[in-house]
């Protein structure tokens, strides 16, 4: 088994912006990161960001976007 992270971005953010989330999973725990600050990397569960995601969908957090 590989301890080689594969990250994952949108394919809304473009090829190579700056502008891109990424996502991984590694050893059970999803860990996210700005592809312009890669050194930078927080971690939640898979639960957390299901949650947060449904969230984002119904539109909770579209007043932070204005």
């Amino acid at each position: 088994m590989s301890n080689v992270i594969q990250w994952q971005k949108s394919s809304f953010s473009g090829a190579n912006g700056p502008n891109c989330v990424e996502l991984a999973s590694h050893d059970g725990v999803i860990l996210i990161r700005e592809s312009d600050a890669p050194g930078t990397v927080i971690t939640t569960s898979a639960e957390k960001l299901a949650a947060f995601l449904k969230g984002v969908k119904a539109g909770e957090f579209d007043h932070l976007l204005g």
